[in-house]
């Protein structure tokens, strides 16, 4: 499997890549598809590497998941990809497919505001709500390279509709080769037994939550943070321990409208569990603009200083 060295910057769009060429080189039944940006998703890698598997359906998302299917239905292990945000125009056949009980593998690159300067039209943030709301589906959203090589290969394995989140920017690798990633997992980075509020993120917010920690420490605040990888099935147990410790307190980050992401996930979760929980919840409320993904972080209020300013109302 691809290994990087814990600090490197990577980002989760070329680990998806070199996912893609390592399971071609193992199973043979393995095949790639795009949608005419194959050099930022990095299914290109792919594509040289097995020119023979990979499969140019250009900008015609809907033909990207109908060919997929079929090549599923064939036996192969189809995996496609695009701009998170052109699956929008696939939305149909993707919810057909699971009617139809296909196995596909669905790559969205380039999503919320993270990715900056291209503006809103590319920036997907709507399309965790998307694929959670797809019956039986499965939804991942890796922070770093070695997480995300991980869930490419549990998903290889996976039946269903399975949807892996990735991001444009390159971000330290913050986990070493010998870590597990099950699908319905997470990863407690911070955790202290006198924890007293609880930071979950995923993917870009992943960062500026131990970001938020390390600012709270330091005025003696101990904060834990969950890097929530699989948004759809979640760790419900990890979650409910959490808020054991931290008395409910919770602070829910996301690189995504407010609707049907991750804090409608961790919601749903610990108010099905009976547990009774006070939250903020940080998302992308209002029309992002264009910018670097410092200011858009910042105006969409989901960097490191307002997670800690969030902390510390819950905290009163």
């Amino acid at each position: 499997m691809p290994a990087y060295a814990l600090g490197d910057k990577v980002a989760t769009r070329k680990a998806y890549g070199d996912a893609l060429v390592w399971l071609g080189a193992t199973r043979p039944w393995v095949v790639a598809l795009d949608g005419e940006v194959s050099n930022s998703t990095h299914a290109d890698e792919f594509a040289k590497a097995y020119p023979d598997r990979f499969f140019e359906m250009y900008i015609a998302e809907q033909q990207l998941v109908a060919a997929a299917v079929g090549l599923s239905v064939r036996h192969y292990v189809p995996f496609a990809s695009t701009f998170a945000a052109f699956f929008t125009r696939a939305y149909d056949f993707i919810r057909m497919a699971a009617i139809s009980q296909a196995d596909i593998r669905l790559a969205g690159s380039h999503a919320g505001v993270e990715i900056g300067a291209d503006g809103p039209s590319q920036m997907a943030l709507e399309d965790l709500a998307m694929m959670r709301a797809v019956q039986g589906s499965t939804v991942l959203y890796p922070s770093d390279a070695t997480s995300a090589v991980a869930l490419v290969r549990a998903m290889a394995d996976k039946s269903g509709i399975s949807y892996l989140r990735t991001t444009r920017g390159a971000y330290p690798v913050l986990y070493g080769g010998d870590e597990e990633f099950r699908i319905g997992g997470s990863k407690v980075l911070r955790s202290r037994d006198d924890d007293v509020v609880t930071l979950v993120g995923a993917g870009v917010t992943v960062y500026e939550a131990l970001a938020a920690a390390d600012r709270l420490a330091k005025d003696g605040v101990p904060a834990r943070v969950i890097d929530l990888y699989s948004v759809k099935p979640v760790d419900v147990d990890t979650l409910v321990a959490a808020a054991g410790v931290t008395g409910g307190r919770f602070v829910l980050v996301e690189d995504h409208h407010p609707e049907g992401g991750l804090g409608s996930a961790v919601i749903d979760a610990l108010v099905g569990a009976g547990v009774q929980v006070r939250v903020a919840h940080l998302a992308v409320r209002e029309l992002p603009g264009s910018g670097t993904t410092a200011e858009l972080l910042a105006g969409a209020g989901i960097d490191a200083a307002h997670i800690e300013a969030a902390a510390r109302e819950l905290l009163g």
